[in-house]
């Protein structure tokens, strides 16, 4: 059964995901670390948890781009 063409809304909300989700993952690790940092005293929980951010937000940039190109050539 074929998948309905998304429409332009639908398209452009998704990019716009995509174009928001490693800056959004990334601050928000960093965040946590700095608030987490002031709360305990230390210094590293806010690299730490800066790096986590940057990985998963390119982990999940990588698998919508792997599902979006496996969809396309479908």
């Amino acid at each position: 059964m074929a998948l309905p063409n998304k429409t332009a809304a639908a398209r452009y909300a998704e990019y716009t995901s995509l174009a928001l989700l490693l800056p959004v993952s990334t601050f928000t690790g960093y965040g946590l670390g700095y608030w987490l940092d002031e709360r305990f005293g230390t210094q590293w929980i806010r690299i730490a948890l800066l790096i986590l951010g940057t990985v998963a937000g390119l982990a999940e940039l990588v698998r919508r781009a792997m599902r979006d190109s496996s969809d396309d050539g479908a």
